[in-house]
Parts: C-alpha cells; sequence; structure tokens
C-alpha cells in the first residue's frame, strides 16, 4: 500500500503533454544548448528565463529520490518510467543535441568573428530576463532585495576570477566535473566558465580531440568528469528543489542576483589582457588555432569613429531585438496560461 502511494505521488507531480506542447519543450531545449555553446552564458539561464526551470530542478531532483533508486536497482522499468519524467527531460536532451549540432559552428564563428554582435544579443536577453523573472516574486521586500544583491557581487566576482592550476588526479576531475555540472542548472553561470577556472577547460577538451583521433586512453579522464558531473547534477539538484519548495522568493532573488552578476560576462566590449598557457608558458590554442583568453576587460565602446558608431547602433538594435524576444516570450506563456 505504502509502495503505491509513493509511485502514485510521483506520477502525479509529472504535466500531461500532448504532441505539440513537447515539440515545445524541444525548442527550449534548443534555446538551452545554444546558450551553453557560448561561453558565460548559462543553460540554466535560458530555461529560467522560459519559465521550464522548477521543473527541470524537480525533474533531475527524482534521480536522486530513493524510490527511483530502489526501481532502478530491482529493474522495475515501468515503475521507473513512471516515476521519472523522462519525456520532458528526453525533449530537453533533443533539444540541447540539436543545437550542438546544427549551432555550434556558426556560434563559435560568430564569437570569433563579431562577439560584439553576439554579446549584445545575449546582453538584451539577460537583461530582460532580469525584469521578467523578477515578477516571480509577488512582494518584494528588503531582505530579498539584499539577497539579490548578494547573488549580484558573487557571480560578478566569479566571472572575474583568474583559472588556477590544478592536479589531473582522477578525485579532482570528479569534483571538477561536478561543479562544472551545478551550472547547467545555475542561471548566470557557465560551466565551460567554471572548468577555465579551475584550470580542466584545456584538459578536457585536449581528451576530447585525443578520442576523437582514437586514443581510447583519453576517455579515461572524461569518464571520471562524467561521474562527477552526474553526481553534482543530481545532489544539487535535491538542494535547490528544497530551497525552491521552502523558501521560493529567497532562491528567485537570489538566482536573479546571479543573472545580474553575469551581465559583466556577456558585456559585449572587451580587451584581452591574459591568455591560457601550458606548464611551460606556451600560449594554448583552440581548435581553430586561436588563443584562449582567460582575463578580459569590459572597456566602452568607440564613439570617435564613424565605424564605431555604426558597431554600436547594430549593436543596440541587436540588444533590443534579444528585450523584445524575451518580452514576446514572456507575453506569449501568459497567454498560454490564460487560454491553454
Amino acid at each position: 500500500m505504502q509502495k503505491t502511494t509513493i509511485q502514485e505521488t510521483a506520477v502525479s507531480t509529472k504535466k500531461q503533454r500532448t504532441i505539440p506542447e513537447y515539440l515545445g519543450i524541444v525548442a527550449r531545449g534548443i534555446c538551452m544548448g545554444a546558450s551553453d555553446i557560448v561561453p558565460g552564458v548559462s543553460g540554466g539561464t535560458m530555461a529560467f528565463i522560459l519559465g521550464i526551470y522548477e521543473e527541470l530542478v524537480d525533474s533531475i531532483r527524482t534521480i536522486g529520490r530513493p524510490n527511483f533508486l530502489q526501481a532502478v536497482l530491482k529493474f522495475r522499468l515501468k515503475q521507473v518510467f513512471q516515476i521519472l519524467n523522462w519525456e520532458f527531460l528526453l525533449s530537453i536532451a533533443i533539444g540541447i543535441l540539436i543545437a550542438i549540432i546544427t549551432l555550434s559552428s556558426a556560434l563559435e564563428s560568430l564569437l570569433l568573428n563579431q562577439p560584439v554582435y553576439l554579446w549584445s544579443f545575449f546582453f538584451g536577453l539577460v537583461l530582460a530576463s532580469v525584469l521578467v523573472v523578477s515578477k516571480r516574486i509577488k512582494q518584494w521586500q528588503p531582505v530579498l532585495f539584499a539577497v539579490l544583491l548578494v547573488g549580484a557581487v558573487g557571480a560578478y566576482l566569479l566571472v572575474g576570477l583568474v583559472p588556477v592550476q590544478t592536479p589531473n588526479d582522477w578525485w579532482f576531475l570528479i569534483l571538477s566535473g561536478a561543479v562544472a555540472s551545478c551550472a547547467l542548472i545555475l542561471p548566470g553561470v557557465s560551466g565551460a566558465f567554471l572548468l577555465v577556472l579551475l584550470g580542466k577547460y584545456q584538459y578536457v577538451l585536449g581528451a576530447v580531440n585525443d578520442l576523437r583521433g582514437g586514443d581510447l586512453n583519453a576517455a579515461v579522464p572524461i569518464i571520471f568528469v562524467g561521474i562527477g558531473a552526474v553526481i553534482g547534477l543530481v545532489t544539487f539538484a535535491q538542494f535547490l528543489s528544497w530551497l525552491f519548495k521552502q523558501y521560493h522568493d529567497l532562491t528567485v532573488a537570489l538566482l536573479i542576483g546571479l543573472m545580474v552578476g553575469s551581465l559583466r560576462k556577456i558585456w559585449p566590449w572587451k580587451m584581452d589582457l591574459d591568455w591560457l598557457r601550458d606548464a611551460l608558458g606556451n600560449f594554448v590554442l583552440d581548435s581553430e588555432g586561436h588563443r584562449l583568453v582567460i582575463k578580459q576587460a569590459n572597456v566602452l565602446p568607440d564613439f570617435s569613429s564613424s565605424a564605431g558608431l555604426t558597431e554600436f547602433a547594430l549593436a543596440l538594435a541587436l540588444a533590443l531585438v534579444g528585450i523584445g524576444v524575451i518580452l514576446f516570450i514572456d507575453r506569449l506563456a501568459a497567454r498560454m496560461e490564460t487560454n491553454p
């Protein structure tokens, strides 16, 4: 009797959707995947903007729950699929995969060749999302503003840190994977950027490239990072889901603060100050032969030339497009709630 109750409770938390609605979830996954491709932008931010954040956290949280783990260990596949919100998670995963396959080269090219315009669009997205998400708190109080400020300052300082030298031992690879995976569901923080801070971005990237080249030994560090990512994602989701249920407004205020602080990272105009180097002091290059920047300073646009003014006008237009996209999505979501 108790097992039935647990199972029914788990099933009842799953939303019943139609095929067009799941296609909409796939589209949201594409937006998340596109955000994850760009360093400094988090897929968690996009999930927050698109209104699926709390369901995503709760769905991931289910994987670490005792009733789900018991069903897996006892090979009760039917119960596993009943408990897990697998349709939602699969739709998100398909969308992220589509984005990685179809958009990664285009976004990487824009990041290299037209960074100001790409950052401007994302700056508009995040700026508007702060305003939209803030409406989820019905009544702002001084303590909420204080929490928002803490989150903003924390994110601002975090995205300005310089990478450190760290060991390549198995335990640190697991730790790195766990820390980086938290960014998947933490708005305002990029998983790739956290790997850079931990000194493991180039190491993991090199292992992936070696594995593509046929070196099976390169799979070992990737496996350790993957194990850490699963552990970190599931355990962090438990904590985040608990925060939402117990302290919803405080949690939303903190996440909004993280998004505000992350604007430092995606400010369009930057000056490169330092680049990633290996143990011998040589510059580390990406797959396109470009040096990997690890430290930048935000600068003002160039208003002294016609080219600079033209660039600023186009960047401003793209930022306004980003703001318009979020406002349109927010109005569309509100209309769908009113007339489902």
